[in-house]
């Protein structure tokens, strides 16, 4: 299926993609003060361009802490994705692809999920032979208040010093090649 949107350029553009069947989950912690919450200092404000991107949250299946600022000197494809995601089940496999040939040279994916119930979460990775490393959005904190993820997927570049530098909303297989030139660039910046 392929949906219309509106980039943050206003441009209209073709390319297959997901909104919320739903609104995204609530941005409230349900599971009460020792529930898994984001990084609460990195969401209060507003992002603002050009300044590093934080934000902490937990890995998948073992919940150990990631902090994004651990990957500083890395170019990092982030991708927001939920199961209920069709187009999510081809872009995975392929971020897996790009890790394989950019990771040597300094580059990381990860996959960000937004769901609720992380019941769902497995079937989903074997279903689609996810390879990247997922991490779990606790109520969609990041994506929704820091990132503003308005279509499933949404895949973030960021470079060497944590910057957002290219926004994806969606998928489409055509995305590859931009994704290949947009990594290289980013790689060939120095490091910090």
């Amino acid at each position: 299926m392929r949906l219309p949107f509106i980039t943050s350029l206003g441009l209209l553009t073709l390319v297959a993609g997901c909104s919320a069947p739903k609104p995204l989950p609530s941005l409230t912690d349900s599971q009460g003060a020792g529930g898994p919450r984001s990084s609460a200092s990195a969401l209060e404000s507003e992002r603002r361009p050009n300044t590093p991107l934080d934000f902490q949250v937990k890995r998948y299946p073992d919940n150990s802490p990631y902090d994004l600022k651990s990957d500083r000197g890395q170019v990092v494809l982030l991708d927001v994705w939920a199961t209920w995601c069709e187009p999510c089940k081809d872009a995975l496999p392929m971020y897996a692809a790009l890790q394989k040939e950019y990771g040597p040279r300094g580059f990381k994916a990860y996959a960000l999920n937004v769901d609720e119930d992380m019941r769902a979460i497995p079937p989903f990775l074997e279903e689609a032979k996810v390879e990247v490393p997922i991490l779990l959005d606790a109520n969609a904190l990041v994506s929704e208040r820091l990132l503003k993820v308005r279509l499933m997927p949404t895949t973030f570049l960021i470079d060497r010093k944590g910057v957002v530098r290219h926004v994806h909303e969606g998928f489409a297989e055509e995305f590859l090649q931009r994704f290949q030139t947009e990594i290289e660039a980013l790689l060939a910046e120095p490091a910090p």
